[in-house]
């Protein structure tokens, strides 16, 4: 498999069978030959920072929704044979703010183009990622590397908050499976296996790095919290399949190696005995 990756930076983990594009996705001549000659696109790039989107409506609008549709319209003019779509669970959600908002719509506009057009898609709703590679906009990495540098947590919820992480390596696997013919034109939820509270998160953390971890939980002054609770799901009439594996990543092996990664960018002086 032949695989092109199109980004505004060059990927520093740019593998043989792999060709790199650098260009901006709201430059519809650059996505439009990126897209040339393809026959599928993973479209996974937005601004996907809830907290940074809630204040930025304007900018995730134009990066989400207008950065999709130019994907979407080369990928009608190349005769795409599907056009993979990176969503969220947050889409049944009433939290999630503008980024809900900006997936909402990007999902209405491929529907669309199925319907008009006949562009074959696969729409993924992702759940909460965690792993390798990830920065402080991501959640897990974040409180991880608090627990790690300080022994002390911020979080904005309550120890109850449950969340379905999936490992990124889960995610990326399941990703290209679900190019299988199955999933044309379907709805896709891609989740953990198990629930997790966050308190015991928090718990592991304190486990894995030999110390306790002071948790001081917060209440957002922001009355449209981004985030859930216990479910992202408030009623839709559309549903979505959840796809799973039997094989996947533990989560206690997944916050392993991501305390790898805080050691080598010096968050860690020493993890214990090695």
């Amino acid at each position: 498999v032949e695989v092109t990756l199109f980004d505004v930076r060059p990927s520093p983990y740019l593998q043989s069978n792999q060709r790199m594009v650098v260009g901006d996705m709201l430059d519809r001549t650059a996505v439009q030959t990126a897209v040339a000659g393809q026959d599928a696109i993973i479209h996974l790039a937005a601004l996907a920072d809830l907290n940074a989107a809630k204040n930025r409506p304007l900018q995730t609008a134009e990066l989400n929704i207008m950065g999709t549709l130019n994907f979407l319209e080369a990928a009608r003019e190349s005769g795409l044979r599907r056009f993979v779509f990176a969503s969220t669970i947050y889409v049944y959600s009433r939290a999630g703010g503008f980024y809900r908002c900006s997936k909402q719509a990007c999902e209405a506009f491929i529907e669309e183009y199925q319907q008009r057009y006949g562009l074959e898609y696969t729409i993924l709703r992702y759940g909460s990622l965690y792993g390798p590679r990830a920065d402080a906009s991501n959640g897990v990495y974040r409180l991880l590397r608090q627990a790690a540098s300080s022994g002390q947590v911020e979080h904005t919820g309550t120890p109850e908050d449950s969340r379905e992480y999936i490992h990124v390596e889960d995610a990326a696997r399941l990703s290209a499976d679900a190019l299988a013919v199955e999933y044309a034109n379907q709805h896709v939820i891609l989740t953990g296996h198990h629930p997790i509270r966050l308190r015991d998160l928090f718990t592991m953390f304190g486990e894995m790095l030999g110390r306790e971890v002071q948790v001081e939980y917060v209440t957002s002054s922001d009355p449209q919290n981004s985030h859930y609770q216990v479910t992202p799901y408030a009623f839709h009439p559309r549903v979505g399949r959840k796809l799973t594996t039997n094989y996947y990543v533990d989560m206690g092996q997944g916050i392993l190696q991501m305390l790898e990664q805080l050691y080598e960018e010096g968050f860690i002086p020493v993890i214990g005995e090695r």
